[in-house]
Formats: C-alpha cells, sequence, structure tokens
C-alpha cells in the first residue's frame, strides 16, 4: 500500500467542540460576514483591504498585528474593510519545506497536523478576540475547510488550486465570500470559469459525505499576476487589464461581479515595495472609470510588523519567513492613502 496511515484526527465537529467560538465572538463574526457581504453585493460602497503576512508562522506576532490593525480600523472605517490575512497554510516554495503553522506548529520540528490545527483555530480565536477582527485565509486544503469554517470571513483560492475540481465544488458551499484568483498562465477564462462552478450548487462526495450545496453567490475573481513560458512575471493590474476583465464578466451570467487586486506575487514580481507603487496605480484607475470603480472591490497586500524576510534559521519577531513583506509604517501610510482616496 503506498499510503501509511500514521493516527485518525478527530473531527471539524470534535475540534469545534473542543475550542468553540464564544457567542460573543459568534455575533462579531456575523456582523463583520453582513458588512463585507455587502461590499460584494453593492449594498456597501466600503472598499476592502485583505492585508496581513504572507505566513501566519508566530501566534504573538500575529495577534500583535492585527491588534495595530484594529486600531487603523477604527480610523479608516467610514470608508474601509480591513481584513486581517491569518494564512495557516502558507507553504515556503523553496529551502526546508515549512508547510505552514498547521502542517509544523514549530517550523523546526517535524510535522504534527493534530498540534498544528489546535495551534490554528487558537491563533485565530485570539486575534479575534483581541482586535475584534475577522480574518482571512486561503483553502490550500479543501479537507481542512471544516476546522475554520466558523471563524474566517474570507477565503482565497490560490493560483494553482483555481483549477482544481474540488476547490470550486467545496467554495460552492461556503456562506462567506471566495476569491478565485487567476491561474498563474493568467488565463482570465479559468478563473471566470471557477467563478461560475462555485455560484452553483453541486452534489458531490465530501470527507466521505455525499453532499449538496447550494451555490455561493459571493464568488469573485483576483487578479495576481501571471508567468509566461521563460519564468517572467506578467502584471494584470493596469487600467486595460480591468478593463478586459470587465467586458469578460459583461459577457457571462455571473451574480455580483467584482474583483480584488492582488498587489503582490506576480503583479510585483515579488518586490515588495512595488504593493504601494501598484495600489495607488488601482485606487487612480478606480477614480478615473465608474464602472471600474464598481467592479474593483478591494485590494490585496503582504504586510507584517517587519519588512522585508528571513532567512531559513533567523528568528526574527514579525518578519516574515516566506515571502517579503510590507513594514508597518509603510502598511499604515497606505492604508491611510487608500482611505483618502475613497
Amino acid at each position: 500500500m503506498s499510503f501509511e496511515f500514521i493516527k485518525k484526527l478527530p473531527t471539524p465537529d470534535q475540534i469545534r467542540s473542543e475550542y468553540p467560538v464564544p457567542a460573543s465572538l459568534q455575533e462579531l463574526k456575523k456582523k463583520r460576514d453582513a458588512q463585507i457581504s455587502d461590499v460584494f453585493t453593492g449594498k456597501s460602497n466600503k472598499f476592502l483591504v485583505i492585508i496581513g503576512p504572507c505566513s501566519a508562522d508566530n501566534e504573538d506576532a500575529v495577534c500583535e498585528y492585527v491588534s495595530r490593525l484594529a486600531k487603523l480600523n477604527e480610523q479608516v472605517c467610514d470608508k474601509l474593510i480591513l481584513i486581517p490575512r491569518i494564512y495557516t497554510n502558507k507553504p515556503r516554495t523553496t529551502g526546508d519545506g515549512y508547510k505552514g503553522i498547521v502542517h509544523q506548529p514549530d517550523p523546526e520540528k517535524g510535522t504534527d497536523f493534530l498540534r498544528g490545527i489546535l495551534a490554528m483555530r487558537k491563533m485565530q480565536l485570539r486575534a479575534m478576540e483581541e482586535s475584534g477582527l475577522t480574518a482571512a485565509d486561503e483553502m490550500l486544503y479543501p479537507e481542512n475547510w471544516g476546522y475554520v469554517s466558523d471563524i474566517l470571513s474570507y477565503v482565497a483560492i490560490g493560483a494553482r488550486s483555481v483549477e482544481d475540481q474540488q476547490h470550486r465544488l467545496v467554495v460552492s458551499g461556503f456562506d462567506v465570500p471566495a476569491g478565485m484568483k487567476n491561474p498563474t498562465s493568467g488565463d482570465l477564462s479559468v478563473m471566470l470559469n471557477s467563478v461560475y462552478a462555485a455560484q452553483h450548487p453541486h452534489p458531490f462526495i465530501y470527507r466521505g459525505w455525499e453532499v449538496n450545496t447550494t451555490g455561493n453567490l459571493l464568488a469573485h475573481t483576483i487578479l495576481r499576476g501571471a508567468v509566461n513560458k521563460h519564468g517572467n512575471s506578467i502584471p494584470n493590474y493596469h487600467y486595460e487589464d480591468l478593463i478586459l476583465l470587465l467586458e469578460k464578466y459583461n459577457e457571462r451570467d455571473l451574480a455580483n461581479p467584482a474583483c480584488i487586486i492582488d498587489a503582490n506575487h506576480s503583479n510585483s514580481d515579488k518586490q515588495f515595495k512595488e504593493q504601494i507603487r501598484i495600489v495607488n496605480e488601482i485606487m487612480h484607475s478606480r477614480r478615473h472609470n465608474s464602472d471600474i470603480a464598481k467592479l474593483v472591490k478591494g485590494v490585496m497586500v503582504e504586510s507584517y510588523l517587519e519588512e522585508g524576510c528571513q532567512k531559513i534559521g533567523e528568528h526574527i519577531y514579525g518578519k516574515s519567513i516566506t515571502d517579503p513583506c510590507l513594514g508597518w509604517e509603510d502598511t499604515q501610510n497606505l492604508i491611510y492613502k487608500i482611505a483618502d482616496f475613497i
């Protein structure tokens, strides 16, 4: 047998029962979910800023970051909704094989899924309680959704997952907005087909169950740039790209046309400081064209307490262990500037 079954993990219901969301936080999530959903349906003109570290590697640093973000949110909440990125499955693509806190709650030790699930849930709950903000995560593994379904207010589907049928089907059962990124090829049709699939109901097998979903009308697109056959980055956040996406949306029968722009990854060629310039250009495009303003509902930015990223083996508090991020001062200034555009 090619699979070695190590041990059976607790079910999502068991984990949620052992580490429940307190009633006060349930009400917080309900309120935040409604505010964020209203942006995608057009009921609200607020602008979303999905922002935070590339990978949520350290509970204390993540919670400090999110608490700082909460203070900013209070200052700009009449125009913006800040959604902290608490990405618990974000891996290193090179180096020592780190796959995120769910896999390795201690990066210097081996895989420990049970401790990882508990560490992830504890961090998410603490961040909610201390900040009053609910978070976003990337659903790298669809079968793990149940462990966070009562916590998150936003989910992203990555460029390498967006073509996968299981991801599309699981998203169709979400009750929160889910952003489908364009694939690394940059093919907008693949991204839009993924949105179409996620917005419709499906029967399928999930975690050993036969399930039916109702479709997620809050599924939408995320532009994150592309990579050509030579490995060079191709940005897709420019004005002409947004007009093209708007045209493709108009050709399709999709509910709640919406787009989030990821200012890092292939849009910035991972030159993290470029995120500032890119966001400014996006805001200018929205100001110039009212149709683009209706389509582009927010931006996604990678940021942490300290700018840049650290090498494997370093232990710098609040500095990314995966992709480089903006530091706090730049983050704060960027959020104020975004609010001035609205």
